[in-house]
């Protein structure tokens, strides 16, 4: 199987393009934590609540509120970053939580944010990622050696139906969840429950039994919102969900219980 060789973005590995630095966050790993928001993505989803971190660089997005333009992203340094998130180390000590590496794709800035986590632990601190985990398995393995938590997106089970709603094939998603559970990795699979795309009954049978299969426990669905839907508009782009029905979660309950039917700890 042919994988890219190299996903991350071409610039300094010195400094990172990130678009936000979100305190006292209690949704994005164990503890209070603090979320650090990396710019850049090499997935293209069509319902992306966060399109502002889809292009690796900064730029510009209307603020209603300001009536002008508003800068999305800055570049930081690694020192820049820590001294940030290091004000709030007595949350982390209190409530058992950390840092959180988000995006975008902190894989997109591979070698920034392993440098950051490599910081991190030096000073005990817990470790997390969101990611799409898309990836060259390589530098995968070798990223997640500093990495306590990982939650990881899969999209959906079938490859081709996954580079249909994200313009990226799953196979490397699916191998670097392997390597994951063989690492002994705690992991979180998370599944953005997506309207007329990976939301039938069907497809949560397909989804637990390969989750299953790759011997992981814990599923957090992530049923289908709108938060991010002006966002397009002030950024000038279209958005696919225009006036698509937000699920809540008790539209899911029959969906997760397949999961739970599965023995798998499915949540939303």
């Amino acid at each position: 199987m042919n994988y890219p060789k190299k996903v991350t973005v071409p610039s300094s590995p010195q400094t990172a393009c990130i678009f936000n630095i979100q305190k006292f966050s209690i949704h994005d790993g164990p503890g209070i934590r603090t979320v650090v928001f990396f710019k850049g993505c090499p997935l293209r989803c069509t319902w992306c609540a966060n399109p502002e971190s889809q292009n690796a660089f900064p730029e510009q997005m209307w603020d209603k509120t300001k009536q002008e333009y508003v800068t999305q992203g800055k570049d930081m340094t690694v020192d820049e970053v820590l001294t940030e998130v290091m004000k709030d180390l007595p949350f982390y000590e209190e409530s058992g939580g950390g840092v959180t590496l988000s995006g975008g794709e902190v894989l997109y800035q591979a070698t920034f944010a392993k440098k950051l986590l490599a910081e991190l632990k030096q000073q005990s601190i817990h470790t997390a990622i969101e990611t799409t985990a898309w990836t060259n398995p390589l530098i995968f393995e070798d990223f997640i050696k500093d990495v306590d938590y990982l939650m990881i997106d899969l999209k959906h089970y079938d490859s081709a139906a996954h580079r249909e709603g994200t313009k990226v094939k799953n196979e490397i998603i699916i191998e670097n969840l392997r390597i994951a559970k063989a690492a002994g990795k705690e992991v979180l699979i998370r599944i953005p429950v997506i309207p007329d795309y990976n939301d039938s009954l069907e497809d949560a049978r397909h989804f637990s039994k390969l989750i299953a299969s790759i011997g992981l426990t814990d599923v957090n669905l992530l049923p289908f919102h709108q938060f991010g839907e002006n966002k397009y508009e002030l950024l000038e782009r279209e958005y696919a969900f225009t006036g698509v029905r937000q699920y809540q979660a008790e539209d899911l309950d029959d969906y997760r219980q397949i999961f739970l039917e599965e023995g798998l700890n499915c949540y939303f």
